[in-house]
Formats: C-alpha cells, structure tokens, sequence
C-alpha cells in the first residue's frame, strides 16, 4: 500500500519570516522522519508530499495515493487545517485521521464548546471577544482564562493568560486581539488538575491510550499549560499516568467529546477539574503532535508501555478498518 504524507514544515516558515511562535504548530524534519520510518517499518510504501500546496500541485500532475497520512495544520483561515482533507476529498482518495467538518469546527474553540455544551458535557462558561467593545460584555465572575480562538501548542497562552480583575481582562484581550488577529475567547479558570486523554479509533471503536496529568513544578508560569511551559517542558512539566478514579472521569468526558465531534482515528482531549471537582472538557486534538519524544501524545503511550511503533500501528490499523468499511478502500 503506497502512504502519502502531508505535513507542514517548520523550517520551511521560520525561511520566510515567521516566528517561532508563528510557526509553533508545525512540524520539524525529525518528526516527520519519524513518522515516515514508522510506517515503513510497519510495512507500508511511503511518499513524503508535504503541505497543501505541494499536494496541489501533486494532484494536478497526477500522483496518487492508496492512502494520505495527513498532519497539515495550515497557515491561513479558520478553515486551515481542513483545507488537505478537503481537497483530498474531491479527489476522492483516503485519508488518515478526521475530516473537513470536523478539523473546520475544533479549531474554533468557542463553536467547539456550544457542541459539547448542547450535548451535556461539562465545559466552562465562556464568552468570545470579537472586538475591544465586547470586553464590557464578559459578565462571568472572576478568575478568567483567555486565549485565541482558533490556536493550538500554546499559542497566545502565557502566564497573565488567568485573569482576576477587569484591568487585566481589558489588557490581555486587546493584546491578543492585535497580536493574533482573531477574537479572543474568555472562559471561566478551572483551577483544578489539569490532565490529557489519548484517543485512538473512531465512534463506538474509540478506546482511551492513557490517561497523563499535566504537573507544572515550581519553576514553571503557573496555573497555566503555557506556550512557554510547552517550549521548555523538559526542565518545567512533570507528566504522570491518572489515578484510576480521575482515569475514569477523564475518559468519560474524551470519549464522550470524542464522538460527538466526529473525530476518527487517533488524537488527544484536554480536561480539566473545576472548583466543584467535575471534569471539564477544555479542547480536542484531532491533529495530536506526533514527535516520537516531546509530544503529549507519545509521551502518555510511552508511560502505558507503548511504543512509537505500536502507536503508529494502532492508529493506522484504526484508519484502515474505518475506511473499509466505508467502502472507501479496495
């Protein structure tokens, strides 16, 4: 079986001028080695394509592929990371991991949450800023977290991101709206445990990889799973398997987020405690970081005894039986 695999590069951007911030969702060349040995390993036939527009061009000199292991996040539009899906789809050849619908409506956290709000999963109380005027609308009550709507890796996340007075709000939403182009979402702090649940298979076939919990030590910002604490998780996070009865709680919320949001194959969902003690869904990773080391995702799968290979093994064995019977491969 001949894989194709899409990916964005980060070298490629941080070439043309982006920051590392910028550029922080995207792939280095040892991941994409990784992944690219991993199924060769397996035993698949594999051709590196790269991102969207070097699949466009592909497609319109006439590869093909039996199937396109797809990791492309994407640079521009709230529909960036479904842009390989979709083309792929009107090419009508298979892919790894989950669709355009699904990849258009996680990236936008708010439109995210009212889903898994109207489907009774526990998910903070939020607002989204869309311009400086709205600041005066937030009326939940102090503390607050604000992020950028439609980023992922921490972006736009630092240690001001918890917010306690209004001063503070006005401040750190005018700062992201500027810096990110892009409205703000404000959400209720859950002050409680932080932890992160691997997901692999689709529908009623998704089964939890682990359960981690997110432990920041004394040297980290605080409070927060920030872009800086991410970037320097070697000397700042400590990472442990769930207690058995937070496990349950947390896989009850993934799972449950997991198929209500159609996400197939393989990723992560983030949960977090509020004061009251209930698991709250934060977001989904449909598009899990992949890294044999420094992603959350082969980390968890690490400390259940599971390694890289079998990881990979699982997940491409989840597409391949989804899309048989889907009728969608021969």
């Amino acid at each position: 079986m001949k894989i194709g695999i899409t990916y964005d590069l980060q070298s490629d951007y941080l070439k043309e001028g982006f920051t590392k911030e910028e550029a922080a969702e995207f792939d280095k060349e040892d991941t994409i080695d990784a992944i690219d040995n991993a199924l060769k390993e397996i035993g698949y036939q594999t051709e590196r394509i790269g991102n969207v527009k070097e699949l466009t061009r592909c497609l319109a000199k006439g590869d093909r592929w039996d199937l396109v292991f797809n990791i492309c996040e994407g640079m521009y539009g709230i529909g960036r990371e479904a842009q390989v899906p979709a083309l792929l789809d009107a090419w009508n050849i298979p892919y790894v991991f989950s669709g355009p619908l699904t990849l258009a409506l996680t990236l936008d956290k708010a439109t995210t949450k009212r889903v898994i709000r109207d489907a009774g999963i526990p998910t903070a109380e939020f607002f989204v800023v869309e311009k400086p005027e709205d600041i005066e609308k937030v009326k939940i009550k102090f503390p607050l977290f604000a992020k950028p709507l439609a980023e992922g890796t921490g972006k736009g996340i630092y240690a001001g991101s918890v917010i306690n007075t209004f001063d503070q709000l006005k401040e750190r939403c005018l700062l992201l709206l500027s810096k990110f182009k892009q409205p703000v979402l404000v959400e209720k702090y859950l002050s409680g445990r932080e932890f992160t649940v691997g997901v692999i298979g689709s529908g009623l076939n998704a089964k939890s990889a682990g359960v981690m919990e997110i432990v920041l030590n004394n040297k980290a910002e605080q409070g927060v799973y920030s872009f800086h604490n991410k970037d320097n998780y070697l000397e700042l996070v400590d990472y442990h398997l769930a207690e058995p009865k937070f496990a349950a709680e947390c896989e009850k919320v993934a799972l449950d987020s997991w198929r209500i949001l159609n996400c197939l194959d393989g990723g992560r969902v983030d949960v977090r405690y509020d004061d009251n003690g209930i698991c709250s869904f934060i977001e989904v990773n449909p598009l899990a970081g992949l890294h044999p080391i420094h992603s959350d995702l082969p980390i968890l799968s690490r400390l259940q005894g599971v390694t890289y290979y079998e990881l990979m093994r699982k997940i491409m064995n989840s597409a391949i039986e989804r899309l048989k019977s889907e009728e969608k491969l021969k």
